[in-house]
């Protein structure tokens, strides 16, 4: 068999190629180059890009076979995350690999500005020694404003705070708590701008953080004030920034990231206060390896059908050892579910019981949506990540619930749904032992103990002596063997469950016949190719 393609569209560490090399068929092309770029994507299972490579709906359009995207490195700005959700496809970057470095050159770049290096190096270079102009100013008793305190955020804090300065930061997301635990004094922006001797930024760029520093914001800062912005361009908006150094109301900056890049024009060259970086933050050859090995890890996990911590469009979260057993029988009972159903229910519940509920659980409502729709879709491939966006179109209301009691099973997971017509199927599985074997459990309301396979049949007729004789004769003139059966019933001469698995698919006129002999009032084979 040919080996999943990878596709690297732009430089990636040697370690991460090496990860990928044994197992994937690697390809290179360059990402900028698009006519070069679309094409080479598709057969690609799995593309790994930097920021130079821009794929939206196009380029995703033009990888049927693609299952996962891989930003080596933070931010993903150049990826179209909604058009990847709707195709199906996991988007995952290395959100820790670059932590420390760009602290660390944003720290840089708040010492460059402080002390007037980058200009004071050019003079110098340039012949003229001029130790007057270049008189700067101590961090040591200042206020830094860290606007963002997240990952970078913080560690920027910590590698402050030796400096003697006072610490404030504007996060509307960070508990006050956290914040003192840090020693960092939350506050709002405006008051955060109208303190601060220095200001950082460490903010993802999204709709709502474009331009959040722009000319209203910079009035209000002390005209002594440094920026430093190490974190997205366009947070800071930079022809407001231009007008307030021209007018004096700002004293310098540090900038690394541009709103257009790369960037080798600007108006905020102009000035001997700004220290300027072309997008530096994560150019370390620490970081570079953290991101190549974190992505290639990730994309070698989702080729291999597996959730992956670091994906952005999956709702998962971090899944705990104790959950990831579990993972497949939820699909496999959501797939169940809708060959019993035979169509999409207008409700749908994912119940949890038992000692698994200690852990989040999110994961298995992903697993079982994707079940459910499997044999549903054609037009795109389901998959963790469009699941519950193909549930949504549909108008169905997902709810999942968890219990830590579970009487009868250590763990019990359920599907159960409600019909446009008001009925209701459901169905329980469990593992069982050391090597984690599934079993369906219950099947609407009838207890069971029955292993899956990829073909099965259940009947439900009014219990009465013959029944298993008229399944084997019909299945036996078939050619169909049965692997295993069990009958269930609450009470004798009731309603009762016949479950079976068989190892080849049951012909349609063959379970048609089977059914109207034995009266059944419900007949329903499941195959799940």
């Amino acid at each position: 068999m040919s080996k999943p393609v990878i596709l690297v569209a732009e430089e990636l560490s040697p370690a991460g190629l090496e990860l990928l090399a044994g197992s994937f068929e690697i390809r290179h092309v360059d990402g900028a180059d698009r006519a070069a770029l679309l094409p080479a994507l598709a057969d690609a299972a799995a593309v790994i890009v930097r920021s130079a490579t821009r794929l939206d709906a196009e380029a995703i359009a033009a990888a049927p076979a693609l299952k996962v995207i891989a930003r080596a490195g933070v931010g993903l700005d150049n990826v179209d995350v909604a058009a990847a959700t709707r195709a199906g496809v996991m988007v995952v970057n290395a959100p820790q690999s670059n932590t420390v470095s760009a602290a660390e050159h944003t720290v840089a770049l708040l010492l460059a500005t402080a002390r007037n290096v980058a200009a004071a190096d050019q003079t110098l270079k340039g012949g003229r020694w001029q130790r007057a102009r270049f008189t700067g100013t101590e961090l040591h008793g200042k206020v830094v404003g860290i606007v963002g305190l997240g990952r970078i955020g913080v560690l920027v804090a910590s590698r402050l705070a030796g400096f003697g300065v006072e610490l404030i930061a504007y996060d509307p997301y960070i508990p006050t708590a956290r914040a003192a635990q840090l020693g960092v004094r939350l506050v709002p922006l405006d008051e955060l701008l109208r303190e601060s001797d220095f200001i950082s930024v460490h903010l993802p760029k999204t709709p709502e953080t474009v331009g959040l520093i722009g000319d209203e914001q910079l009035r209000l800062v002390k005209p002594t004030v440094r920026i430093i912005n190490a974190a997205r361009g366009g947070i800071l908006d930079e022809d407001a920034l231009y007008l307030a150094l021209k007018d004096g109301r700002v004293a310098g900056a540090g900038i690394d990231v541009f709103a257009t890049e790369p960037c080798t024009e600007s108006p905020l060259f102009e000035f001997d206060t700004v220290v300027v970086t072309p997008h530096l933050g994560a150019s370390t050859h620490e970081a570079q390896e953290k991101a190549g090995t974190a992505v290639a890890r990730s994309v070698a996990l989702a080729l291999a059908g597996e959730l992956v911590p670091d994906a952005v469009n999956v709702q998962g979260g971090t899944i705990a050892e104790d959950i990831r057993p579990g993972i497949p029988l939820a699909e496999r009972l959501g797939r169940i579910f809708t060959a019993l159903a035979g169509g999409v229910a207008a409700q749908l519940d994912i119940e949890v019981r038992g000692e698994i509920t200690q852990h989040d659980v999110k994961v298995l409502e992903l697993a079982a949506l994707k079940g459910v729709f499997t044999d549903v879709v054609e037009s795109a491939t389901v998959s963790y990540v469009n699941a519950p966006l193909l549930a949504a179109e549909r108008g169905v209301e997902v709810r999942l619930t968890t219990s830590s009691e579970s009487p009868d099973w250590r763990n019990l997971i359920t599907v159960r749904g409600m019909l446009g017509d008001g009925q209701t199927v459901s169905v329980s599985g469990t593992l069982s032992g050391p090597r984690h074997i599934e079993k369906i459990v219950a099947l609407d309301g009838f207890d069971l103990e029955l292993e899956p396979t990829d073909h099965m049949m259940f009947l439900r007729y009014v219990d009465r002596p013959g029944v298993v004789g008229i399944v084997g004769r019909h299945l036996g003139d078939a050619g169909v063997n049965i692997a295993g059966m069990q009958v269930s019933r609450v009470t004798r001469g009731g309603l009762a469950l016949l479950g079976m698995t068989v190892d080849s698919e049951i012909p349609a006129q063959v379970a048609a016949a089977l059914i109207r002999e034995v009266g059944a009032e419900y007949g329903r084979t499941v195959d799940l190719p």
